[in-house]
């Protein structure tokens, strides 16, 4: 498997954090010294493993912005 690699530009904030450490977190991302995007994963402590996440270029954070906007989260079924 090729390496990956990435480097946090900036730390947006912290989502949750787990019982072991890791911590699911938004950040600013250049992955594989490709151009910056908004980035959704758990992390370890050291940020050296991460798990599954999602990316998201501008247009999409906007338009996910747009739809975040416009639900009554309090409403929602869910917990």
């Amino acid at each position: 498997m090729a390496e990956i690699k990435y480097d946090i530009l900036k730390k947006l904030g912290i989502l949750s954090e787990g019982s072991k450490g890791w911590k699911k977190e938004v950040n600013i991302i250049s992955w594989n010294n490709k151009n910056a995007k908004i980035d959704m994963r758990d992390w370890d402590e050291e940020h050296i493993k991460m798990r599954k996440g999602i990316t998201l270029n501008k247009t999409e954070l906007k338009q996910l912005k747009e739809i975040l906007n416009q639900i009554d989260i309090d409403e929602l079924d869910m917990e």
